[in-house]
């Protein structure tokens, strides 16, 4: 249901209610407040994603390693398919999401199926599945060259109010459009 914190009153659960759920098992002495680098919406995954607490031990506790913690979250993260690939102590002013250099973003589209009960059931959640035919990827590689650069993109942001204080302005550095097989295609194919 996202990476953001959702509201205790919701039904879905976003990734960082999860992450501050396991660092609490760690005992902190003070509240947990995870900032991550990029937000996600319902639905879409994110690989390799920063984010950065600052967890307190109580006095006389030696603070976690990287190794530690990172073994730590992931095992109070468990069932969840959530998982901290590693940990490292950072500098006081490092803030995960304004210290991001960039960022990727992969869409991946499936295309051939009539019916979403098509999808192969490991490509399900992974991609998005648009009805009709082929698409006419030259045409889109020559329309793409138009987002490249900055651009205001306050067509496509949030109406929420902390949307109103952020530049809608963006620089949008390299765009590939790449057909090819899907994740496990190779081994379906046979």
């Amino acid at each position: 249901s996202g990476v953001m914190e959702t509201k205790s009153d919701q039904a879905l659960v976003g990734v960082q209610n999860y992450l501050e759920k396991a660092a609490e098992q760690l005992k902190p002495s003070a509240p947990i407040k995870f900032h991550i680098s990029s937000r996600t919406d319902t639905g879409v995954h994110a690989l390799a994603n920063a984010a950065h607490l600052d967890i307190q031990r109580a006095p006389g506790k030696p603070a976690f390693t990287g190794h530690q913690l990172a073994q730590g979250l992931n095992h109070h993260l468990r069932p969840e398919p959530i998982r901290s690939l590693s940990a490292q102590r950072v500098s006081s002013t490092f803030h995960a999401r304004f210290c991001a250099l960039s960022r990727t973003y992969i869409y991946r589209l499936l295309l051939g199926c009539a019916h979403h009960s098509q999808i192969p059931v490991f490509e399900r959640d992974l991609c998005w599945a648009p009805a009709g035919g082929p698409l006419d990827i030259p045409a889109m590689r020559e329309a793409a060259k138009f987002l490249l650069g900055t651009h205001d993109f306050s067509t496509f942001r949030s109406l929420h109010a902390e949307a109103a204080a952020q530049s809608p302005v963006r620089t949008l550095q390299q765009l590939q459009l790449q057909p090819g097989p899907g994740f496990l295609a190779h081994h379906y194919l046979h």
